[in-house]
């Protein structure tokens, strides 16, 4: 119960952001990426990138991604997906991009959990 009350301002953030955002599945975001339609970003932190991701996906932490998004994603129509663990801090980025004029993010419903529970491939 501690736990859960110690994140419940985390909650609530996510909660909001996802009324702003989309979701895509972790199967519309592979076909998108097998399809060069879309570029995967991962939000987490290095250690977590560094552990396993998803193969072809950028790693822009979650802390910088506002700082290095333009430079990595200058298109501001690009298809961009955002991933973390579990979809809290994806949400918040996918909100974040799309109030910097980013016109077509998504958030991986889901996160990695979700895309290795369908058994799509990671790396490490």
């Amino acid at each position: 119960m501690l736990l859960r009350q110690m994140h419940s301002g985390f909650e609530k953030l996510v909660v909001d952001a996802k009324k702003n955002i989309t979701e895509i599945s972790p199967e519309d975001a592979a076909a998108k990426l097998q399809n060069h339609e879309a570029v995967i970003v991962d939000v987490r932190e290095k250690d977590e990138w560094d552990e396993e991701h998803i193969p072809h996906a950028i790693h822009l932490s979650r802390g910088t991604i506002e700082l290095d998004i333009e430079e990595k994603v200058p298109d501001s129509n690009a298809v961009i997906i955002c991933h973390c663990g579990g979809g809290g801090r994806s949400a918040l980025a996918a909100e974040s991009l799309q109030k910097m004029g980013y016109k077509n993010v998504r958030s991986m419903a889901g996160g990695l959990k979700a895309w290795k529970a369908t058994g799509l491939p990671t790396s490490t």
